[in-house]
């Protein structure tokens, strides 16, 4: 019997102010008017966290991020701002540039400069609850080649600094300057995964543990894997097809690895970096490295092949129906990316981009 393992969701949101649509440093203060359970600070003032409870059930995981979303619209609104999920904004402005206090934050500044500068990006994080620490690193590397389509249905970043990145994702090439970012492993076991990170705590790279930014990690506190590469996305529907994606992934990666079967094929760092490149580039609107050929395949017959190939597992999971209708309605529509760049080619003005992202993260 296929085990329904738990999902939690972590979304951050970029914080503008309603009349501008810039950036504004008011995050700390909408804080202040929400519960300290769910709701939390990052590196920037603009930037906001929820996190959400794992639960099993697809449509309850739905529900409790349209309501962590409500809140912080509930909570932004008497201060005249709004929050949008995606991973970058059209409409930055200086004044969007300012660190949240606290020692781990002034670490950050001093020790990673321009890099701690420049995280005026957001993510979404999947996390899925896997009791063995060795299954789960294992598994989670055989799950990396399919991680490109995932990042390029969140695709949802295409301006950076004001400008047009040329990119689905430029929070993707961000992220990946950070020392520890990129694929995960190769790793033998729980034991190895943590010795390097280890190393990498005491090289003095990093910190800690917690700046292990791997696509996909282990967490060094609960027994979970979590999905680290996908953009935030303006549409709660799409951060639910992410969650049960993963989750079938993981749920069969696991399941072969407990069996004793050997993956399907070899990992070559080289090829997982180039997949995820083109991802970013492309998002929904061009082409994507097949997870077993390594060949460009467009990205729509991609991610629904993908879906067959996981039918069986997502049908005994109970969470095949949701997951493909909402594929196919993300497919239908497109990214997030190519939406926001038509909005803003109807009047050529990055306002009307970010009033998108608005009305489509405040939508129940």
């Amino acid at each position: 019997m296929t085990k329904r393992r738990p999902v939690g969701v972590e979304e951050e949101f970029l914080v503008v102010d309603l009349e501008t649509r810039r950036l504004t440093p008011l995050a700390e203060s909408m804080l202040e008017r929400l519960p300290d359970e769910g709701f939390a600070a990052e590196l920037q003032r603009s930037v906001v966290e929820t996190n959400s409870t794992p639960m099993e059930d697809l449509g309850d995981v739905r529900a409790e991020i349209v309501r962590l979303r409500q809140g912080l619209v509930s909570a932004g609104e008497p201060l005249g701002v709004g929050v949008i999920a995606s991973g970058s904004t059209p409409i930055t402005g200086i004044e969007g540039y300012t660190f949240t206090p606290g020692e781990r934050y002034e670490y950050l500044q001093e020790s990673y400069r321009f890099l701690a500068q420049e995280q005026l990006i957001c993510g979404a994080q999947v996390h899925v609850e896997i009791d063995d620490r060795d299954v789960a690193v294992l598994a989670a590397q055989r799950v990396e080649a399919w991680l490109p389509p995932l990042l390029a249905l969140s695709a949802s970043s295409p301006y950076w600094m004001d400008e047009d990145s040329g990119y689905a994702s430029s929070r993707a090439l961000t992220w990946q300057r950070w020392p520890t970012a990129g694929p995960l492993g190769p790793f033998a076991d729980a034991a190895d995964y943590d010795r390097t990170a280890d190393d990498l705590v005491a090289s003095g790279v990093i910190e800690d543990r917690g700046m292990v930014y791997f696509d996909l990690r282990l967490s060094a506190h609960v027994p979970t894997v979590e999905m680290r590469i996908c953009d935030s996305c303006p549409l709660a529907d799409d951060v639910v097809l992410l969650a049960g994606l993963f989750r079938a992934l993981m749920t069969r990666e696991t399941e072969a690895v407990e069996r004793g079967e050997p993956p399907a094929g070899e990992q070559r760092l080289a090829l997982l970096r180039a997949a995820n490149w083109r991802a970013a580039r492309d998002g929904l609107e061009g082409d994507l490295l097949s997870p077993v050929t390594s060949r460009p395949e467009p990205a729509p017959r991609l991610i629904t092949w993908m879906l067959e190939e996981l039918r069986p597992t997502l049908e005994e999971l109970g969470d095949w129906e949701i997951v493909s209708g909402l594929a196919d309605a993300a497919l239908r529509r497109g990214s997030s990316a190519s939406r926001q760049r038509g909005a803003y080619a109807v009047k050529g003005k990055p306002e009307d981009a970010v009033d998108l992202l608005l009305a489509e993260t405040r939508r129940r």
